[in-house]
């Protein structure tokens, strides 16, 4: 009787979803810390609203939501 390998899913190289994910993870955090030092020093309502959207596809992209 064989056993069935229920690890064989774990080798496969990542999709490209998962290559987007990191890719924007990693460009988020320099225009997050752009976005923050322009917010503070000229608050606008289109910098504030720009801001919350960026550090809520951060967290969500941390967080695996997306």
């Amino acid at each position: 009787m064989r056993r069935r390998k229920f690890h064989r899913f774990h080798h496969h190289r990542p999709g490209l979803w998962c290559k987007i994910r990191a890719i924007l993870a990693q460009i988020l955090v320099p225009l997050i810390c752009f976005q923050l030092i322009r917010t503070l020093l000229l608050p606008t309502t289109f910098d504030i609203i720009l801001l919350t959207l960026m550090i809520v596809m951060y967290a969500s992209i941390m967080l695996r939501l997306i």
